[in-house]
């Protein structure tokens, strides 16, 4: 998905409100402006891509924000559904069954929020479309089917820390989020799943959930082969006892590169046809993966809207750093304005690498004009 050369329009809109102007009306009136609309046709299914929240995590996209979206998206004649892809680790979204219940408990139901939730990748996370490009580490990624086959997408994007990429933003949304779990893994991971004997109780509940027929008990453990492991990742949810674990086997570079090149893969089924509205709010240190929420590092910046997830991010991060730190939150003694927030939680990880990773397979571009909503 190469863009034309120019700087992107982001735009921003703040925080202030009064009677004759509120944040949820100006958020509506952005879409217009920003041409969010435009993209969808009369009838299109429309994937608002979310992130729901981990059961116990409170700093998610607030539902009236969602609410409005929605709103505005059928009022020019499209069908939208929320989305979101089970997650690669055992927690409340690893099936679409507790997936589901965890968004209507969250607040994500269809009385509040008007559109259906739909986790796009199917019961345990294997439903997929095979998308080829050309990318420093893959040449085809595994793109959640009701995503790829989706008319448009919407991608919503609580903006936040993140431990292993600096930040969270649209790129690891529209990547990370819309891969399925062998893309989850892949991207994560450069070796297989491996079993924990000391965990293992030899139930053989994998080796039947396994579609490689890559499982099976040695020595009265489960043993996955890891020449036949196609990857698939269903084994480490459907395990009662947790002992099949994820290798790690990646540097933050490679994860960052890597969830990149899946969020061009996204995109490369939305050709012209994919927005991003980043909410730069409640910016928690750590991801909405965890069962908690972490206080605030920054005060509440606003909301971006763009068609081009690199300038958002960018500038996402730029109105971040603008800020002065919030005493007692996670950020140490360098609080000062303009001071780099992501990189002073987590100064081994070099937030800028998913940027430029992005920019340089054409996802995006990192010139933007900051447009005031």
């Amino acid at each position: 998905m190469k863009r034309k050369a120019g700087k992107a329009s982001v735009y921003f809109v703040d925080m202030r409100a009064n009677m004759e102007s509120g944040v949820i009306d100006r958020l509506k009136k952005a879409m217009k402006k920003a041409g969010l609309l435009k993209i969808a046709g009369e009838g299109d299914l429309v994937a608002v891509k979310m992130h729901f929240g981990e059961k116990g995590s409170t700093a998610y996209i607030r539902t009236p924000y969602v609410g409005a979206v929605v709103e505005e998206l059928k009022a020019s004649g499209c069908r939208p559904f929320l989305t979101d892809t089970n997650t690669l680790y055992v927690g409340s979204r690893s099936d679409s069954v507790r997936h589901v219940r965890t968004a209507i408990e969250n607040g994500f139901a269809y009385a509040s929020v008007g559109a259906p939730v739909i986790i796009a990748d199917g019961l345990k996370g294997g439903n997929h479309e095979v998308v080829h490009i050309k990318g420093k580490h893959f040449t085809e990624v595994r793109i959640a089917s009701d995503i790829a086959r989706a008319d448009t997408m919407v991608v919503l994007t609580h903006f936040k820390g993140h431990e292993f990429t600096g930040f969270g933003g649209a790129i690891k949304n529209l990547g990370m989020g819309c891969g399925s779990r062998a893309g989850k893994l892949a991207m994560h991971s450069d070796v297989r799943p491996e079993v924990s004997r000391d965990s293992c109780i030899g139930c053989a509940k994998c080796i039947g959930w396994c579609p490689a027929g890559a499982i099976r008990l040695k020595r009265k453990k489960a043993y996955i082969d890891p020449d036949m492991c196609i990857g698939c990742a269903e084994c480490i949810v459907v395990c009662p006892e947790s002992a099949i674990k994820i290798q790690w086997g990646w540097s933050t570079s490679q994860l960052q590169e890597k969830m990149a090149e899946y969020a061009v893969g996204a995109a490369k089924t939305k050709t012209r046809k994919t927005a991003f509205i980043n909410f730069v709010m409640d910016v928690s240190p750590q991801c909405d993966c965890y069962p908690f929420s972490d206080a605030p590092i920054v005060p509440n910046v606003g909301i971006l809207l763009s068609l081009d997830p690199v300038a958002i991010d960018k500038a996402s991060v730029d109105l971040i750093n603008k800020q002065p730190g919030i005493k007692g939150s996670a950020l140490n003694a360098r609080r000062k304005a303009k001071v780099d927030k992501l990189r002073n939680l987590y100064p081994d990880v070099d937030w800028n690498i998913q940027i430029e990773h992005a920019r340089s397979l054409g996802l995006g571009t990192t010139e933007y004009s900051l447009v005031k909503a």
